[in-house]
């Protein structure tokens, strides 16, 4: 609805400046309640970890291939509830950026179009990363909502555009879905969201008309944190699996 506008905050990095009231109106049609896989999970960056205790191996600075606390673990988390919701999912768990991290966008691509390609019913493919950002001091800042007392990592979707060299026709299809997703994230978790990242690049996003790329959290956050923010990211997909709806 238009009153959902109040709940979407933009951080433009390129000269777009999108109609978002209006996306927002786009009625969202899909049915993600199927017998076949409707949800794609990759993780271009998938060797992206948090803050450690010790406990597991980095291969450097926040960055590991222990599954368990990586990237993987976090979209293990969002499928585990999204299945329990009823909704079908596959789920990459590839680390496409090691051994080359250069590589990792083109290693992902081929992956999510082979998937699309095997199983046209996936109609949402989800790009899960964490952010990471050094304070004045060379620490790794922590991105933190506090929903319901309790510390969670926030969410940032990160929205590719035509505006870079890459051929992306359907970025505003996406970028109504990642308004709708960010208004109710914040009606279900206030505070949850960092204003959506419209940026000139397409990661990939071109290759479906519902794709997003979200960050969870930040390197300085805990593994913890980052794993209930996968569980509001979850919950609010499901209110949004027949289409657009209400979050209570």
């Amino acid at each position: 609805s238009e009153a959902d506008a109040q709940y979407v905050k933009f951080n433009y990095s390129c000269a777009l400046r999108p109609d978002y009231k209006k996306l927002l109106l786009q009625k969202l049609t899909w049915d993600l309640t199927s017998d076949k896989p409707t949800v794609l999970i990759v993780h271009t960056h998938g060797t992206e970890s948090y803050e450690t205790d010790g406990s597991y191996e980095e291969t450097s600075a926040y960055r590991t291939l222990d599954t368990d606390h990586n990237m993987v673990s976090v979209g293990d988390r969002v499928a585990e509830i999204l299945e329990a919701g009823g909704i079908r999912v596959i789920h990459d768990r590839t680390l496409h950026d090691y051994p080359s991290y250069n590589d990792a966008y083109g290693n992902a691509r081929s992956a999510i179009t082979d998937t699309l390609t095997e199983h046209p019913s996936v109609c949402l493919v989800l790009d899960l990363h964490r952010d990471a950002a050094e304070d004045a001091g060379g620490n790794q800042k922590v991105s933190t909502a506090l929903v319901d007392g309790e510390a969670c990592a926030n969410l940032m979707l990160v929205m590719g555009s035509d505006k870079g060299s890459l051929s992306y026709p359907n970025w505003e299809r996406n970028l109504a879905l990642a308004v709708k997703l960010q208004a109710q994230l914040e009606k279900l978790a206030p505070g949850i969201t960092r204003p959506l990242q419209l940026r000139p690049q397409r990661f990939n996003q071109d290759l479906c008309p519902g794709a997003l790329l979200i960050e969870v959290g930040a390197a300085g956050n805990t593994h913890s944190e980052a794993l209930l923010a996968a569980d509001y990211l979850a919950q609010t997909l499901i209110f949004l699996a027949k289409g657009t709806q209400e979050a209570p």
